[in-house]
């Protein structure tokens, strides 16, 4: 990744397939957002967005636990209790990610690692330049990027998954931080979709589509948006399942 252009992301727009991941996803989000359920019960909708991207992000990160014993307040290992700390604090984060991605990631990883690692490692990315350097890029690009939110979410996404940058729970941290941006670029202003629960469900093509990320040049960068794009269709339609659950009472 690199910041040379003035806005780094913007070439990758005029890939072939982008264009079409950034309209699809835009398309899934407008038919949730029409839903008649969110006129009065939008919070609800996002509290239970959110205790489900807590479950399929921990499951993706090897967590055992089930939805239902989720709910129940019964899976108590250390990564889904992790994913459930962070689901809790996103909406107090989202109003800091836009001007202090490094500290956010930083109390992401406090969370989730908590039961995990030492004291003294919370909040840090592994100790390694790569790592270091690419963390930086990754702010200056998001500092300086106006691309569709979908394709600035799955960079960040990549980015922390493919770096490994906050082990052991860098795919609970992954995941949030593409939340976040979601948010905060305006496609689900009010964290509605279930994009984890998109992953899980594409849980083989998504580990393919990173192994490739950064490898083969641009095109394995499009084929990781273009996943990134499905994974928010498939948690919009998670999303107006839950509308609809809750329309039935």
């Amino acid at each position: 990744m690199s910041t040379d252009s003035i806005d780094p992301l913007m070439p990758l727009t005029e890939q072939a397939g982008v264009a079409e991941a950034v309209a699809t996803s835009r398309q899934a989000v407008d038919a949730l957002l029409g839903n008649r359920v969110l006129r009065r019960r939008s919070t609800d909708v996002s509290a239970e967005s959110l205790l489900r991207g807590a479950w399929a992000s921990a499951v993706l990160s090897g967590s055992p636990a089930t939805l239902e014993e989720v709910r129940a307040g019964a899976a108590q290992d250390a990564i889904i209790q992790g994913s459930l700390r962070v689901s809790v604090e996103l909406a107090t984060l989202s109003d800091i990610w836009p001007t202090a991605h490094r500290q956010v990631l930083a109390r992401l990883h406090a969370l989730a690692a908590a039961d995990l690692v030492g004291e003294g490692e919370l909040g840090r990315p592994r100790p390694d330049r790569e790592v270091a350097h690419r963390l930086d890029v990754l702010a200056d690009v998001l500092a300086q990027t106006s691309a569709p939110a979908i394709v600035i979410a799955a960079i960040v996404e990549a980015e922390l998954l493919s770096l490994d940058a906050f082990a052991p729970v860098s795919g609970v941290v992954a995941r949030a931080a593409a939340r976040l941006t979601l948010i905060d670029r305006g496609l689900d202003p009010k964290s509605l979709v279930v994009l984890e629960v998109g992953h899980l469900e594409l849980a083989d093509e998504m580990a393919a589509a990173l192994a490739a990320y950064g490898k083969a040049g641009p095109a394995s960068v499009v084929a990781w948006i273009e996943h990134c794009g499905r994974a928010v269709e498939l948690g919009a339609r998670e999303s107006l399942a839950i509308c609809e659950a809750i329309q039935r009472g």
